[in-house]
């Protein structure tokens, strides 16, 4: 027995490397599958509500399909909107941020003693040319790779709407062996996801309208394009917050003079994220949703090295799934105590 138990414990600490290797290596099917399994989850309600109205699971599958086209239509329409409005001020813009570049380089330079060739323009000297078409080609790429993975999602999406691929059962068949536990599982894996995805996307959507009517009190340019970014980025546990007011204060920086102005911009826009993330957030999530500061932190920098930005965006719905995976066995409710940060049982709601 003690001979088996040590050749279980080698074999797993091969195998789990393995697995994650292969999650890399594999990411452009793992991420639009993941990605698919929890919007899934979110019309699965819609598809049981439908069903018992006896109607056709063609005609729900549509209708489901139709809603996720609207969402996409009035997000491309607000991208459109906001290209418009940065490509008509695109000279001036451009003027003006050259000029506080140049004199902000400047103040570095005497600062550090740094010399440069007198007369030479200190834009083309820090952003060279060839960086530039560098960077947009790697931009076209991330575009291409991001069109092709939202294009596999849809598809992977109605898949699993469809029932071609039943996850309830995969847990029956794999992690959970009773029939009834798995059901019990799946249904609180599904309550628990949705509850984050619906709290994230509120919050997140009133964070942009926060940052919109900050940008448009303080005539700061693009209102839309950094409400846009807010609500998007806000989808980042914890640096995605940090990532748009820093973003938005330097772009204010250019925008307006450094006066108290400036200031009570970045402070407005600081306690809106604060409101949103800092108190809303765990007021609506819950304590029973819990999830230790350390986890999150270390599931971000893991799942952000295995799977880049959506892996990031992912990490904590899948910290939520392993957690609750890791509940139903006696042997590992430790491990989902020390997760969700709790040296006591956990109930999630």
């Amino acid at each position: 027995m003690k001979d088996t138990r040590t050749t279980n414990i080698l074999l797993l600490i091969i195998v789990i490397p393995l697995i994650f290797y292969l999650l890399k290596i594999l990411s452009f099917i793992f991420i639009p599958l993941i990605f698919s399994m929890f919007i899934a989850l979110l019309f699965l309600p819609l598809m049981r509500w439908l069903n018992k109205k006896k109607v056709p699971k063609p005609i729900s599958l549509f209708i489901v399909i139709l809603i996720i086209a609207g969402v996409l239509k009035i997000g491309g329409e607000l991208i459109q909107l906001s290209s418009k409005e940065i490509i008509a001020t695109e000279t001036h813009l451009y003027e003006k941020t050259e000029s506080k570049l140049v004199t902000l380089i400047i103040s570095i330079e005497e600062f550090f003693g740094i010399d440069r060739v007198q007369g030479e323009n200190v834009l083309v000297h820090y952003f060279q040319k060839d960086n530039i078409i560098k960077k947009f080609g790697t931009t076209i790429d991330f575009i291409g790779d991001t069109l092709s993975m939202t294009l596999m999602t849809a598809f992977f999406v109605i898949l699993l709407l469809a029932e071609s691929f039943n996850f309830q059962k995969l847990l029956n068949n794999t992690i959970l062996r009773q029939k009834y536990s798995s059901v019990k599982v799946f249904m609180k894996i599904e309550k628990e996801i949705i509850k984050f995805i619906k709290v994230k996307f509120i919050l997140s959507f009133f964070t942009g309208v926060g940052f919109s009517l900050a940008c448009l009190f303080f005539d700061v340019s693009f209102p839309i394009f950094w409400g846009l970014l807010a609500f998007a980025i806000n989808f980042v546990q914890l640096i995605g917050s940090v990532i748009s007011v820093v973003l938005l204060s330097l772009f204010a920086f250019v925008e307006l003079d450094p006066t108290g102005i400036l200031l009570f911009f970045i402070l407005t826009i600081i306690a809106i994220q604060v409101l949103m993330g800092g108190v809303l957030e765990p007021v609506f999530m819950g304590q029973s949703f819990s999830i230790n500061i350390i986890t999150i932190l270390v599931m971000l920098m893991f799942w952000g090295y295995i799977w880049g930005v959506p892996g990031l965006i992912m990490s904590i719905p899948i910290t939520v799934f392993i957690k609750i995976i890791l509940e139903q066995f006696p042997k590992t409710k430790i491990i989902a105590s020390l997760i969700s940060g709790s040296d006591q049982k956990i109930n999630l709601k």
